[in-house]
């Protein structure tokens, strides 16, 4: 399968498109056949100057391909625009919430004692496992709303190393009872929280408060 979607992608380069349309092409394969071909799409999205459609109801493959981001529920689009601003946004569908999270455009700026990398966006800097990219590599990583964790305080004596200050801009209500999304923005850059309503009410979160997030898991995209 995956042989044969790669001599697909080469049939109609050779065809010299003005633009690929790209249907769940990866819908058919196998979790280690869809990790060989990702890296090829992700060159074709850096190297080749052809618009790419790329439909897909995988969120990791958006996430790591797309750059502007159309989402549709029902037949209708019912958000459009910059990938890691659309996918910030708490005003969508409920069926959206469960596997809300934000996508970070970063650069590996150095290595830090541990084993840890560091990673500098517009809004601060991350530190995750050891990286093998050359200084200077820009890196896309993915955030989950619910590795997400607040606290009204700079956190002392925890783990999570990833500990940031944010200012609340929106919070909403999910289809698990019990559960809000927080919107966030670290810097310029756009953040989601999934915590529970008490902790929502016990904090005081609504928008406009400043307070300090944790990250305790970044998955990097490339």
């Amino acid at each position: 399968g995956g042989e044969r979607q790669r001599v697909a992608l080469a049939r109609a380069l050779l065809a010299s498109p003005r633009l690929l349309l790209m249907d769940e092409p990866l819908a058919a394969l196998d979790l280690r056949r869809k990790l060989e071909i990702l890296p090829y799409l992700e060159r074709m999205h850096a190297e080749l100057a052809i618009p790419i459609v790329y439909v897909s109801h995988a969120p990791d493959e958006v996430a790591r391909l797309a750059d502007h981001l159309v989402l549709l529920d029902a037949g209708k689009a019912v958000a459009s625009g910059p990938l890691s601003e659309t996918l910030a946004r708490v005003d969508l569908p409920p069926s959206f919430a469960d596997d809300a999270g934000v996508v970070l455009d970063s650069i590996l700026a150095g290595h830090e004692e541990d084993a840890l990398s560091r990673l500098e966006f517009a809004g601060g800097a991350l530190f995750v496992g050891r990286r093998r990219e050359a200084i200077g590599t820009h890196l896309r990583c993915r955030i989950h709303a619910r590795d997400v964790s607040l606290a009204l305080d700079r956190p002392q004596g925890t783990s999570i190393v990833n500990r940031l200050p944010a200012v609340v801009t929106a919070v909403a209500a999910t289809d698990t009872p019990g559960h809000v999304l927080v919107q966030l923005r670290m810097g310029e850059s756009p953040l989601l929280a999934r915590i529970t309503e008490r902790s929502r009410r016990e904090l005081g979160i609504a928008p406009g408060l400043r307070l300090w997030v944790q990250i305790k898991g970044v998955a990097l995209l490339n």
